[in-house]
């Protein structure tokens, strides 16, 4: 039986990282777990999020994946690498693969990041880009507010604009030429930020060079599906699950399936 890949998110965001796997590596099977529960990660301490992360790792490794993927901006930031101590299969964060994404499009050196409260507050951006180039200048602004709107199934309208224009209007005015997404829930919002930042500024989804990392990583293993059927991926979440069937078939634009863990959040909080 093909194993799969992992993935896992505090709500829907990861659902950018699962497009772009299924677009790149169409036979690879993923299995996916939105923790709509407990979403947004971003304001909890780094003790919660390391505590709800290993523990939907946990749950997901009854399936037997061959790589688990961290698809979560905070999670990836304050859990990765106690994940990597407690599990024998490979683990992809997304915060390296946008920072590398940035660096190669960078022109002037001068790059943003938005994330959760969470990502900015523990400086992985910075660290991340630093590492591949000291000289770069990092400029970062929470904005807890998008991941609500996107959970609430909102990426575009008036609401939508009013809410990001507002928070991003000073932001805008800074000299960056790219702007890294630092939360795989933005890139649902991309559209609007595009338009609030302009032209000028190119915006980085993490989602794309992720998905290439975790290619790169099976295929040295040997353990790229290359043939085979169409997979059935799954989909899981802890909370509403109309509410993340309807976004995740809007985005992905095709018919899932979602199980609803209900006994399982009792058994995480």
């Amino acid at each position: 039986m093909q194993r799969a890949i992992a993935i896992l998110d505090s709500g829907v965001g990861g659902l950018t990282v699962v497009k772009e796997v299924m677009r790149q590596l169409p036979r690879e099977k993923i299995i996916y777990f939105g923790d709509t529960a407990r979403t947004p990660y971003g304001p909890r301490s780094s003790e919660e999020v390391v505590m709800f992360t290993r523990q939907i790792v946990d749950y997901l490794l009854q399936f037997g994946p061959k790589m688990i993927v961290i698809a979560c901006n905070t999670a990836t930031a304050v859990a990765l690498q106690e994940v990597r101590k407690s599990v024998s299969v490979p683990v992809v964060g997304v915060i390296h693969p946008g920072a590398r994404t940035a660096i190669k499009t960078t022109r002037t050196g001068i790059v943003g990041v938005i994330g959760t409260e969470g990502t900015i507050r523990s400086g992985a951006y910075e660290q991340a880009l630093q590492e591949i180039s000291p000289q770069t200048e990092v400029l970062s602004l929470a904005c807890p507010t998008f991941v609500t709107l996107v959970e609430r199934g909102l990426f575009n309208g008036e609401e939508v604009r009013k809410e990001i224009g507002c928070v991003l209007e000073l932001f805008r005015k800074q000299p960056m030429d790219c702007l890294i997404l630092g939360c795989t829930h933005y890139p649902f919002l991309a559209d609007v930020i595009g338009e609030v930042m302009g032209p000028e500024v190119s915006l980085i989804n993490s989602a794309e060079e992720t998905a290439r990392e975790i290619s790169t990583i099976l295929s040295h293993s040997g353990q790229l599906a290359l043939t085979g059927e169409q997979p059935i991926h799954q989909f899981f979440c802890s909370g509403d699950p109309k509410l993340f069937q309807r976004i995740a078939q809007s985005w992905l634009e095709e018919q899932i399936k979602v199980t609803p863990i209900v006994w399982q959040v009792s058994r995480l909080y």
